[in-house]
């Protein structure tokens, strides 16, 4: 007789694809602003409940690599919020030991606000309560590219043969490297996609959709998004009886 499979409790990193702030405004006949000011809310939100609840990384996906091609007013008012954030609750998250830090095609976006997430990432780099790690300009695809060119890099100049390459090797490369992969991904806003996210990084991820709006995420979506995590058999391959008696 099997033996009961081992489950999963709370997870060490949550990862977040944040979906619906325009959705919300448009509901309500309010403007695209006014939804990515209350995202804004949610996200304060979540970072304080995945604290309380032990939850050691969280990744948010704020901008990827394919949003830029949104309306230019748009992502002006997306970076103008994001620069806002970033004074508004830095000095918070740092009185409550979050380690700040960011993922993505960082050059892309001003000097100001690189300038800004600088003086973040070295305020907060000794805290140890959480990782908040806020991808910015990231797209999966550019990140598996960007490590490959590095490594390429390398074994042009003689410092690496082609045969030392293996799949910890290219991890070392990638934007979270030295962070464990996700545990749960979390979608809001009701698509059931990765959206090149984290393409790398998500092999063995529980992937938790559901289809509250991201503004309207709160306390007791992200308990069902742990319970369900919770529920789950995490076998890496493996058979159910393999996980049993490990």
């Amino acid at each position: 007789m099997a033996k009961t499979a081992e489950l999963s409790g709370v997870p060490r990193h949550i990862a977040v694809i944040m979906d619906g702030n325009g959705r919300w405004a448009a509901a309500r006949a309010l403007p695209r602003p006014a939804g990515h000011r209350m995202g804004v809310r949610a996200v304060k939100k979540i970072v304080e409940n995945c604290a309380q609840r032990g939850v050691a990384v969280l990744t948010l996906f704020a901008f990827s690599s394919e949003n830029w091609k949104r309306p230019k007013e748009e992502v002006s008012m997306l970076m103008s919020r994001f620069l806002q954030a970033l004074d508004d609750e830095v000095a918070d998250l740092h009185k409550n030991g979050i380690r700040l830090t960011f993922a993505g095609n960082l050059q892309q976006l001003s000097p100001a606000l690189r300038e800004r997430m600088d003086a973040a990432t070295a305020l907060t780099d000794g805290n140890s309560k959480m990782t908040l790690v806020i991808a910015i300009a990231y797209g999966g695809r550019w990140d598996i590219a960007s490590a490959a060119r590095r490594l390429a890099e390398r074994c042009v100049a003689g410092e690496l043969h082609a045969d030392a390459i293996d799949e910890a090797l290219l991890g070392e490369q990638l934007a979270l490297a030295g962070l464990p992969d996700p545990d749960l991904l979390i979608r809001t806003g009701g698509e059931q996609r990765i959206s090149n996210f984290l393409l790398w990084n998500l092999a063995y991820t529980e992937l938790y959709f559901c289809d509250t709006l991201w503004p309207d995420f709160d306390e007791r979506e992200l308990d069902a998004a742990i319970a369900y995590f919770s529920s789950r058999q995490r076998r890496f391959g493996l058979v159910p009886e393999q996980v049993g008696t490990r």
